[in-house]
Order: C-alpha cells, then structure tokens, then sequence
C-alpha cells in the first residue's frame, strides 16, 4: 500500500510546485531523492537449509553463523527465510532452502531486491554434502573450481540400455555415454574463478580442523579408504549438484565420470550436494544484468557423510541409516564455520583492496 502511495503523490507532487511556478521535476528525479540509498554488501553466506529454530537446538547450515556473528539486522525477504545482516562488517547470511530451485530463486530475488547493493559483494556457499571416502573423510572442508549439473541429461532406465551403455544417463544432444561431441555446456557445468579459488584454498589448506572423537565409529569402517580414515582437512575438490540424494558405489563411480566428462578430465569429484550450480545460475544471469559479479562466488563443502557404504554393508542398508542423521553433520557445520570464517574476516579487512579487484594467492602473507 505505501508504495502505491507513494507513485500517486510523485505526479501530484510536480502539479503543486508547477502551480507555486517552481520548476517542476521529472517523476523519475522525485523518485530517486526518495529512494533510500541500497545498503552495500560486502559478502554473502549462502547456507541452504536449518532444522527448528535458528538457535539453541541441534544446527544446521544457519545456525552457527547465527549465534557466533553479529547478525544485528533482519530483513523480511518474503522467500523461505529472513536475511540477517552483520550491520558493521557488511556480512549477509541467507538461507536459500533446500534444492536447486530455490537456491536458484533466492539468489536471484536478494539479487534484484533495491534494498541491498551486492553489485561487488563475494558469494560464500557454505553448507554440508556427502563427500567421496577415495577423497576426503568427513569433517573435511572441499573448496570446489567445477560445479557440474547431475540432473540436466537425458536418461532411460539402465535395465533398457544397449549392452555396451555403462549407464542409462546422457548427455543432451549426443548419442551415447561420456560422447565426445557433446555440445558446449548451457547449464551442465560452471567453473568458479580458478584464482578466487586457489586464494581461498590456500589461505585456509593449514588450519586445523575439529576432529570429533564420535567421527571415528564411522570414518574407521572405510578400511579400503585411507583418505576416509584421516581427521578433518581443507582440499580442493569439485562438485556435483543434483536434486535426487543419491547413494552407493555404481553412483559414486557415475558421479566420477559425470564431473570428469563435463570438466573435460580437469575436475575430481568430491562433495554431492544439491544447489550450487543453481546459486551460479543465477549468478551469472545477474552479473549479465549488471547487479553482482558471478567471479566472486566460492563454494566451500563440508562432508557430513560417505557417499558410498563401507565394506560389508549394502547401499540400501547405509542409505536407509542416513535418516537416522549424519554422522559427520556437527564436525561439518564446524568445519564451514571456520574455515569460511577465516575467508569472510580477511575480505573484510582487505577491503579497501578487494571490493576493486578479487584477492589471489599472492596476497597471501606469511605467518
């Protein structure tokens, strides 16, 4: 109603000074002296979901930024939940909501909202994921250069395949698996900015990560995986978004082949989650538009779980036992915490320099 308002008083407005003989301005020239000026943002925590409320009961994605940052400001956002805002260092922490969609929704409406000005704003992702035993154990932190897309194909079910199909999933436009002449991605893969990326892996690659002793019942069954065994650690490893929560070892070894065909042989996958080339999407169409710069996006997964069952336990089995929780989830949401932490805090000291230019490793000084 106040906006209605407000457009029917501008014309009135030019009328009344007309008649006072005063120049009369344009409607778009009252409009702009009225406009409050956009609140600059200098960093976005994207986390995607929580569970209950917002503080004080079991954490998800939100919840530590919540309770350990000052989020002095909240904003109705009309989406699947408030913004909080850190007033005095420019920090935004939103969450999307769960899938694709709306993470791809959200980034978009904070994107075009006239309230905030994320034109230079850096794009934190920071949630959990499954995460490859061959890679990483959970509780490790993976700064991902290659989001591929794991539902945007073309499938029929492996029963019906040729006899010579390793999978009954394809890309568009070809004619079989992993085919060479497949078209230029439109969405199937994005690559973040490599030298963004390499920043943020080595500022963060030494910290020492929590290393929860509840982790060990799980991480210790992963006997054919040493990586999995390991206490908590920062990597680089890449991502693969897709909307079904899949699981065992013929789909992890799909995941590996996926990430690796659409990243041309330079990616690895490591964390499975849902989101991300959604938050990128529409990234990239708002930098199009002028109003954010899909280079400063970074996405940081936390593994909350294996994406394959141990030795001696079926994939339905494991599967089934996930609804139960992860077994990684606390030392995740830790892990995210610290060492998006560490990448936030050094934006916003250095950004006298970094609102002009994004950081590279040789900004970086030694301890």
């Amino acid at each position: 109603m106040r906006i209605k308002l407000a457009l029917f008083c501008l014309p009135m407005l030019s009328l009344l000074l007309s008649a006072c003989g005063a120049e009369s301005p344009t409607t778009v020239e009252v409009a702009a002296e009225a406009a409050p000026e956009p609140i600059a943002v200098k960093v976005v925590v994207v986390t995607m979901f929580e569970i209950g409320e917002d503080s004080g009961d079991q954490a998800a994605e939100f919840q530590l930024w919540n309770e350990r940052r000052n989020l002095d400001q909240v904003f109705e956002f009309g989406a699947h939940h408030d913004l909080h805002f850190d007033s005095e260092n420019g920090v935004m922490v939103m969450v999307t909501g769960i899938g694709t969609a709306k993470s791809t929704a959200s980034v978009m409406m904070l994107g075009m909202d006239p309230r905030f000005d994320v034109s230079k704003a850096y794009w934190l992702v920071a949630g959990i994921a499954g995460v490859d035993p061959e890679d990483a154990s959970i509780g490790s932190a993976a700064w991902a250069e290659y989001l591929v897309d794991g539902d945007l194909a073309h499938e029929i079910d492996p029963r019906e395949m040729p006899a010579d199909w390793k999978y009954g999933y394809i890309a568009r436009n070809t004619s079989k698996p992993f085919d060479e002449n497949k078209p230029e991605p439109t969405g199937e893969m994005f690559r973040t900015n490599s030298a963004l990326t390499e920043w943020a892996y080595q500022l963060t690659k030494d910290i020492e990560l929590p290393d929860f002793e509840s982790l060990d019942e799980t991480r210790l069954l992963y006997t054919e995986h040493p990586n999995a065994q390991r206490a908590p650690f920062v990597l680089k490893g890449d991502h693969l978004a897709a909307m079904t929560f899949w699981h065992g070892t013929m789909m992890n070894d799909w995941a590996n082949d996926w990430v690796d065909y659409w990243s041309d042989g330079k990616g690895n996958f490591v964390t499975s989650a849902m989101e991300d080339t959604g938050t990128m999407q529409s990234l990239t169409w708002l930098t199009n538009a002028g109003r954010a710069d899909r280079d400063r996006l970074m996405v940081l997964r936390t593994g909350s779980n294996y994406t394959l069952p141990p030795p001696g336990i079926d994939a339905a089995t494991n599967l089934l036992s996930e609804n139960e929780g992860y077994a990684g989830l606390d030392a995740s949401l830790e892990s995210a915490y610290i060492v998006g932490s560490k990448v936030i805090d050094t934006l916003v000291a250095g950004w006298d320099v970094y609102q002009d230019r994004t950081p590279t490793v040789e900004d970086i000084v030694a301890p």
